[in-house]
């Protein structure tokens, strides 16, 4: 007996003939056709129990259709396929009330396992429109880590779960997050956003909750925090893991209790925003090392969403690079293209900044080169450049190996002149001779960037400013501090 009758709507009737050999394989009936009007004749009459559709067919958009399908039968599931493989496509599938979407080429075994889901528990999908029409793609890549992503994205929108969003630096977090705002059911509200290790440490409850005047030195005015400003929106909250245990503690009332009160106030606040956090470190080792509390952990992981770094998705390259150089252009900087060669190039580098690096390294190319094709040996030439950039040549008179530096302090002293003790001061001495050329090469390497150079380092900027005083480094004029 079969399990289940499955609507198939495809006008490849490659992809109908494979779809219907699979499923029948697995027990279920399945018809199919190549048009929307067949499809929405079967739907009408009362036939199937999962329709299973392509986008794009002869006679009409599945978009279009979906509509009517649910007005008629709001109870059953729609499977969308669609080889525009695409965020927009996937939140679009989401809010016109689809179960499911799923790019091309897909998995059969994947396909059985959905429709298998679909009829265990059918419409629990909500509908709501959302125009996509002409809108600029927020993240960009068809690669398989890329359509996880979107799919994963599309079911978020249209719930109001606190998220956490982790990936290294530059792989887009607070792009993402800003996904889930501007698709999501508080787009309407407004999007703040504040970013944890750009905040001096004491400053971060002020930020977040606002304060009282006088609560402390130089507080002349109350002034509202950042929950206040996000309300009816969503707050992000960027590099989550820099924020100071006393701000982890407040934050944890917040989401256990809705409420806050302000630095120096003493009334509590009620506050309805949606929370998004992102970070690059690995919060489970702060954990363990007494720097992020577990419960907090918690709260904020409610559906955790890993960014894949640009090594793990090298095929969007190409869609990246066409995506940076029309921005380039809309800014007034000139119409280029990369050839094929070039691109392939740009595949083999190993990109330790992500998308960000990327982004710059494709505005670098428009700015220094006006021609309109730009050539692998051109590429070739920027890439060099960057990686000299990134691996510049000791100063002179720098330490060579921790050994020599070593022994420039103890040889002395354990030598000629027998076993007498160094001066005080020893260790100071030492990382100090470590600290100044390694900061400087980290300086070096992001241009001056000092918020750049701490996520090098793995350094809180306001350390990194620190040791920069207190080495007495000379940063070159321009250097960007935020």
């Amino acid at each position: 007996m079969a399990r289940g009758t499955i609507l198939i709507a495809d006008d490849d009737a490659a992809i109908r003939t494979v779809l219907n050999q699979a499923l029948a394989r697995a027990g279920y009936s399945p018809r199919a056709t190549g048009n929307a009007a067949t499809l929405w004749r079967w739907v009408s009459e009362g036939e199937g129990d999962v329709v299973i559709t392509d986008v794009i067919m002869p006679d009409e958009n599945a978009f279009d259709l979906i509509p009517r399908i649910k007005k008629a039968r709001p109870e059953l599931p729609i499977i969308v396929m669609s080889a525009q493989n695409t965020l927009m496509t996937a939140i679009a599938a989401a809010e016109k009330g689809a179960y499911e979407y799923l790019p091309k080429p897909f998995d059969l075994s994947e396909v059985v396992s959905v429709v298998g889901r679909a009829l265990a528990e059918p419409g629990r999908r909500r509908q709501r429109h959302v125009e996509t029409e002409g809108e600029e793609l927020p993240v960009i890549g068809r690669s398989p880590a890329m359509q996880e992503i979107y799919r994963v994205l599309a079911r978020l929108t249209q719930t109001d779960l606190t998220v956490m969003i982790t990936g290294e630096s530059g792989t887009g977090k607070e792009l993402v997050a800003r996904v889930l705002h501007d698709h999501g059911k508080r787009r309407n509200g407004p999007f703040v956003a504040l970013n944890m290790a750009a905040i001096p440490r004491e400053l971060i409850e002020s930020e977040l909750f606002g304060h009282e005047k006088g609560a402390f030195t130089g507080a002349q005015a109350r002034t509202e925090g950042r929950f206040q400003q996000a309300e009816g929106g969503t707050l992000f909250l960027d590099e989550i893991g820099d924020m100071p245990m006393e701000a982890q503690t407040r934050l944890l009332r917040v989401l256990q209790e809705g409420e806050y009160t302000t630095v120096g106030g003493r009334t509590s606040i009620k506050t309805d925003v949606r929370i998004v956090a992102a970070t690059h470190r690995d919060l489970r080792t702060q954990i363990q090392q007494g720097l992020f509390r577990e419960d907090l952990y918690y709260r904020l992981n409610v559906v955790p969403l890993r960014l894949p770094p640009l090594r793990e998705r090298l095929d969007d390259i190409g869609d990246l690079v066409r995506h940076f150089l029309r921005a380039a252009s809309k800014e007034g900087l000139g119409n280029r293209e990369l050839l094929p060669a070039a691109i392939d190039r740009l595949r083999r580098h190993a990109w330790p900044g992500n998308i960000r690096e990327l982004e710059n390294f494709v505005r670098r190319l428009v700015a220094l080169h006006p021609q309109d094709t730009l050539t692998v040996e051109i590429v070739e030439s920027e890439l060099a450049d960057l990686t000299a950039a990134m691996h510049p040549e000791p100063e002179a008179g720098g330490p060579k190996e921790l050994s020599e530096i070593v022994e420039r302090y103890l040889g002395a002293h354990f030598g000629a002149h027998g076993a007498t003790l160094p001066p005080p001061g020893l260790y100071r001495r030492i990382i100090r001779q470590v600290e100044m050329p390694l900061i400087t090469a980290a300086l070096a390497a992001t241009r001056g960037n000092q918020i750049k150079a701490a996520e090098l380092l793995g350094l809180n900027r306001n350390t990194l400013r620190e040791k920069i005083q207190s080495l007495d480094i000379q940063v070159f004029k321009g250097t960007q501090t935020g």
